[in-house]
């Protein structure tokens, strides 16, 4: 029976109880990612890598303690909010600039390496949510996406040791194809707009493929910077199908306490109404801008935290066929848009 002399907390009073459960967490979570920015000013390092180690590197913070509850907070509540504000980098225009056929190439490499990843985990005897998550990771946007696929598959007991190899190993392959791509493409004689297509089509995380680009030349920076973000457009529809195939397909029930996820996830629809709203032009440059500085930030502060919240031994228990099938979609996804690029441009 409740306590009937007890009083109602007041909203200022749930606010203090809010801040004091989960500041702690938060505020580590923000240190370390601060501390990860640094590190990839000063040294070039990618700075979604070292938010990622320097968090394992503070495992125990996550198992006990004050801080234990604003790690879970930030890993899950701040990673969807990073991924809804991405959605102001994307518009209609974007689209229409690169053309069907190029559009064309670069859905099916994103649809394909999917399918490629499903077939290649059932060949490596790796379950479906394995499949999803890194398919989904090298098609789009690397480790952003594996974040925001993550937070729609029902969870099991490898989720987060999953979640955490995949950005992993995504953020590794992306910054060793930002070294070697280039070369290829030059040893392959691909003009500098060929070129941007390859680097935007192929190449994992969003800095990377700057960094890759606008190594080359100045077009190939721009192009390639385009054909990434086109493939961040496919991140909300991709989700969005993954969630309502679990939805259709998938009992839940148990993992998720009885109830079943939501038809459209919230940070999903944000992202597509902050996408509607860009393609009307109604967003300012600077408001993008902030938007897009802050969905960065907060990606890179919820990955510390989900880095917290799993141990190195646990990544290590991956199993070799899990790094077989991360760099095989890899290659894939390559030889795809590389072999779509010749025929489409000769």
């Amino acid at each position: 029976m409740p306590d009937a002399t007890a009083t109602p907390q007041t909203p200022i009073a749930r606010v203090n109880r809010f801040l004091r459960v989960n500041a702690p967490g938060f505020l580590v979570s923000l240190v370390i990612a601060v501390a990860a920015q640094f590190l990839s000013d000063h040294y070039g390092a990618p700075a979604m890598l070292m938010a990622l180690l320097l968090g394992i590197a503070f495992h125990f913070l996550a198992e006990e303690g004050r801080c234990v509850e604003g790690i879970a907070l930030t890993s899950r509540t701040v990673l969807r909010i990073g991924v809804a504000l991405l959605g102001a980098r994307i518009s209609v225009e974007l689209l229409i600039g690169l053309g069907p056929e190029l559009i064309t190439l670069v859905v099916a490499g994103v649809i394909l390496t999917i399918l490629f990843g499903l077939l290649g985990a059932r060949v490596l005897g790796r379950g479906w949510r394995f499949a999803l998550l890194t398919g989904g990771s090298v098609a789009i946007c690397g480790a952003s996406a594996a974040m925001a696929i993550a937070a729609v598959l029902p969870k099991n007991e490898h989720s987060e040791r999953n979640l955490i190899f995949t950005v992993l190993g995504v953020t590794v392959l992306s910054t060793l194809a930002m070294i070697v791509y280039p070369v290829i493409t030059q040893a392959m004689g691909l003009d500098d707009m060929q070129t941007g297509v390859f680097l935007g089509g192929t190449i994992h995380d969003v800095a990377q493929v700057v960094g890759a680009g606008f190594s080359v030349s100045q077009e190939t920076g721009e192009t390639a910077t385009l054909v990434k973000l086109i493939r961040v457009t496919m991140l909300a529809p991709v989700v969005l199908v993954f969630s309502l195939a679990i939805r259709s397909y998938v009992d839940t029930s148990v993992e998720d306490g009885g109830k079943r996820p939501p038809l459209i996830p919230f940070f999903v629809l944000m992202f597509l109404l902050l996408a509607a709203i860009n393609s009307f032009g109604l967003i300012p440059a600077f408001v993008q801008s902030a938007l897009s500085d802050l969905s960065r930030w907060a990606l890179l502060i919820s990955i510390a935290a989900v880095g917290m919240k799993t141990s190195l031994r646990t990544i290590l228990d991956v199993g070799g066929q899990a790094i077989i099938l991360i760099v095989a979609e890899t290659v894939f996804i390559a030889g795809f848009i590389l072999i779509g690029i010749r025929m489409l441009t000769g």
